[in-house]
């Protein structure tokens, strides 16, 4: 089972935002965190920045005009 650690990044600064993360789902206005045993975050305005699999990180950032579709 793989479980991630997802962060926002803001600045060149990292923000956990949860770890042991079993589900992420982008949705409309941000991304949705969940693990296990707590109940699922919403994070607003950001976007999937990318993915470290051999790290088990999950980076956010904030959603820019040019970025959005």
């Amino acid at each position: 089972m793989c479980q991630m650690s997802v962060l926002v990044v803001e600045n060149e600064k990292e923000e956990l935002v949860m770890e042991s993360v079993t589900r992420l789902e982008v949705q409309k206005g941000g991304v949705e965190v969940s693990t296990f045993f707590e109940e699922p975050k919403f994070v607003p305005g950001v976007q999937v920045q990318s993915i470290d699999f051999l790290g088990g990180k999950v980076f956010l950032g904030a959603v820019t005009e040019t970025s959005a579709p």
